[in-house]
């Protein structure tokens, strides 16, 4: 009986994808804005990035986001719902244009625990973000602004601000959330 092809940790394949293309943690911190500490705890598996972390590192691998997306998304296939792929501490997410390759535009279905907030580093990545809450009641804080959003509720915003999601309620909250990148 033939092995089974194992896929690769997100961390393993971005280290092994940066050392293909002979970059260093240094050159690829300055195309993302994140610090090289932060970028090799992710490749060593000590971190999970969002997705956010991923574009932006796709970008500066000058890779198709969408491969590490949608691999993620088989790997997370072959595990039960709770078992999920966590992004970070707090929150899941499930693409929902895993066929999107090469394009600027990506939808995902984000899931994030009851009253808790995105641990780790804040968000910032090039292009813009729409945010629409399916369940649930979140902070969004873009830049200095705070907004609370229920149900129905939306956002559209400039993604190369700073921002940073958090559940206030006591469910789960579950988002809809597309990104346009550059």
């Amino acid at each position: 009986m033939p092995a089974r092809k194992r896929t690769q940790p997100i961390g393993k394949r971005l280290l092994k994808l940066r050392r293909e293309r002979k970059l260093t943690l240094k050159h690829v911190a300055n195309e993302t804005g994140l610090s090289t500490k932060y970028i090799s705890q992710v490749e060593k598996g000590e971190v999970t990035p969002p997705v956010s972390v991923l574009l932006q590192l796709s970008r500066a691998l000058e890779i198709d986001s969408s491969i590490l997306l949608q691999e993620e998304k088989k790997r997370a296939a072959k595990k039960s719902r709770d078992d999920y792929q966590k992004r970070t501490e707090a929150y899941t997410y499930e693409t929902l244009t895993p066929e999107a390759r090469h394009k600027h535009l990506k939808a995902f279905k984000v899931f994030i625990d009851p009253k808790s907030h995105h641990k780790g580093v804040s968000y910032q990545h090039l292009g813009e973000e729409f945010q629409y809450v399916l369940k649930g009641k979140v902070e969004v804080v873009v830049g200095e602004n705070r907004n609370v959003l229920g149900p129905g509720d939306c956002i559209h915003f400039n993604s190369s601000i700073v921002h940073k999601l958090r559940n206030l309620s006591s469910e789960r909250a579950e988002l809809l959330v597309v990104l346009y990148t550059p």
